[in-house]
């Protein structure tokens, strides 16, 4: 599933990388939504150049220029938009319970770190929890929902988890963890639609179910985040994060779940705080115009353009109003970052 420049009412994209007038970030269009009587939405990321996630800017942050002339914040009622209105985001949260984490003792203090890492988690995206072992399938131990009593429900069957096949099959997990994000994903309402996989892990993969190279090849074909928590002695810091293409973070020290765990939902809200959805009303009233929206954060700036037609425009534009896209797509991949 790759991006493709789109058509969308009236727009013409024109660039989607991040223009900096000085190093500093990064922006990049998703998607863009022109509608009547003047309503121009973007929907864009914001990183560092160094790929670091840049959330929680505010409207301020922000400046729109249309063919090269500042738009008034006051005229353009420029805002941000819920991102929930034209996007779903989904973490699949996928837990090894092998022989060595079932027989470890360390059962009770996952399932504490698991259930704050979801309940932080489930603010930005829908969760859904699954397990495995050494056996070809993940186990479903709750679906999608960003209901806290239903994702504790699901944490608490950890507990109680028995494994089958006391091996590792951790490629075949992660490889059936984005099949089942593939259908979720194909499901939602949303036009745009993004996935997340969290992998918590012990160890490295002893059942060979799936060759590593494999794995390699799904993983530079998917359109997900993939982030890994390893810890403990029997992991090797270098495959996770082979596997982890957004980010790894690995302990050999075992009393460190839980901060591994906190780590992990950090970088998601971070990831899930980059996407901001910028809506406006042009001024414009006819024509096609160049805009460029530059961003600002500690002093450091970034801009993406496009091109739009405003023919048929005029007045009582609300920012406020739902935009239209027309494709459904998982996100851009994010390029490899390990903490």
């Amino acid at each position: 599933m790759r991006i493709v420049p789109t058509s969308l009412l009236a727009l013409s994209l024109l660039a989607s990388s991040g223009c900096a007038k000085k190093s500093g970030l990064k922006l990049t269009l998703i998607d863009a939504s022109v509608q009547r009587p003047s309503n121009v939405a973007v929907y864009f990321t914001v990183d560092t150049q160094d790929d670091e996630p840049v959330p929680g800017l505010a409207v301020e942050s922000f400046r729109i220029y249309e063919d090269g002339r500042l738009v008034s914040v006051h005229e353009s009622k420029q805002t941000i938009l819920n991102p929930e209105v034209a996007a779903s985001h989904n973490t699949l949260l996928l837990v090894d319970m092998s022989g060595s984490v079932t027989e470890s003792g360390d059962v009770p203090a996952i399932v504490e770190a698991a259930n704050s890492f979801a309940d932080r988690v489930r603010k930005y995206q829908e969760v859904a929890v699954y397990a495995f072992d050494g056996r070809k399938d993940i186990v479903q131990l709750g679906g999608f929902t960003g209901d806290t009593e239903r994702l504790r429900q699901s944490m608490d069957r950890l507990n109680d988890f028995k494994s089958v096949d006391p091996s590792t099959n951790l490629y075949g997990a992660v490889m059936e963890s984005i099949k089942v994000l593939d259908r979720q994903v194909s499901r939602a309402n949303a036009p745009l639609r993004f996935g997340t996989v969290v992998v918590f892990t012990d160890g490295t993969d002893r059942a060979g179910r799936v060759k590593r190279e494999d794995l390699e090849k799904t993983l530079e074909k998917t359109e997900y985040d993939i982030f890994v928590i390893g810890v403990g002695d029997e992991i090797d810091e270098d495959e996770l994060g082979t596997i982890g293409t957004s980010g790894s973070i690995t302990t050999k020290n075992r009393e460190e779940i839980a901060s591994a765990f906190g780590k992990a939902a950090e970088r998601v809200e971070a990831f899930s705080g980059r996407y901001y959805l910028l809506g406006y009303c042009s001024p414009a009233r006819a024509g096609k115009h160049q805009v460029r929206i530059e961003a600002e954060a500690k002093g450091q700036t970034g801009s993406l353009e496009y091109e739009f037609n405003a023919q048929g425009f005029g007045p009582n534009c609300d920012p406020e109003r739902k935009p239209r896209f027309d494709i459904k797509r998982p996100r851009p991949a994010v390029q490899p970052k390990n903490s």
